[in-house]
């Protein structure tokens, strides 16, 4: 599988719990939240001013990894 910005974070974390800490290593540290539950990769980048393209890099290297 292959995660893309417009995914809700909640199901990116649901693909594979190793993904939570990639994401609060970038700066994302709400991943519990109700933000979580409703907000795209891309619009929590925006928000944190992160590199949404750096954040899925390694999210999707992590996974092929595994693979």
């Amino acid at each position: 599988m292959t995660v893309t910005a417009d995914m809700i974070i909640g199901d990116i974390i649901m693909v594979d719990e190793g993904i939570a800490p990639i994401l609060m290593n970038s700066g994302l540290h709400c991943l519990g939240g109700a933000m979580a539950s409703g907000e795209s990769l891309a619009e929590a980048c925006v928000v944190h001013g992160l590199d949404c393209e750096a954040v899925l890099k390694a999210i999707n290297d992590y996974l092929a990894s595994k693979a």
